[in-house]
């Protein structure tokens, strides 16, 4: 993967240093949904599952702690990715916690077709447990602490995305 100087690499899952995800579903509600974020032997992310509505669950993400959090300078984040046709959320966050403001931008997959997603930080939207909040400073790109996906929006059933690279953008 060629890096131009107007990006910067956040994670390459073609590298063997794999960055450690880690899984949140909607199990701490009382749901029974069930994801993974794996690196492949094919050298891609892999976030994958069961999404579930019963036990009014609805939903499963990853994350990860990101090393390097200073994105000011740059206008948004790219992925290149291959879905199975469902809408899954790219998510942001500016401190550590585990719960609280997150900012997300959604993106559309093609069933089996590697793209490009190009989610600019003007379209990031500030939510709290899926409800859009007024009145949220937009996000911090100096402090982007951790970054995620997650998929929802009562898609049950199971459900793979693979990455290959998460990266900023100018």
């Amino acid at each position: 993967m060629v890096v131009h100087e107007n990006e910067k690499m956040i994670c390459d899952f073609t590298l063997p240093d794999c960055p450690e995800w880690r899984s949140v579903d909607d199990l701490i509600m009382g749901g029974i949904s069930a994801s993974r974020f794996r690196c492949t032997a094919d050298l891609t992310g892999s976030f994958s599952g069961i999404l579930s509505l019963e036990n009014n669950g609805g939903f499963a993400s990853a994350r990860t702690v990101l090393p390097e959090r200073d994105f000011r300078g740059y206008s948004g984040i790219m992925l290149r990715l291959k879905g199975d046709g469902k809408r899954y959320s790219f998510r942001i966050r500016n401190d550590e916690r585990f719960d609280g403001i997150v900012y997300k931008s959604d993106f559309d997959t093609l069933s089996g077709e590697w793209l490009e997603a190009a989610l600019p930080f003007s379209g990031f939207k500030p939510v709290f447990r899926g409800r859009i909040l007024d009145n949220v400073p937009p996000i911090d790109l100096s402090n982007i602490v951790q970054i995620g996906i997650l998929i929802s929006g009562k898609q049950q059933g199971a459900f793979c995305l693979l990455i290959e690279w998460i990266k900023a953008y100018r």
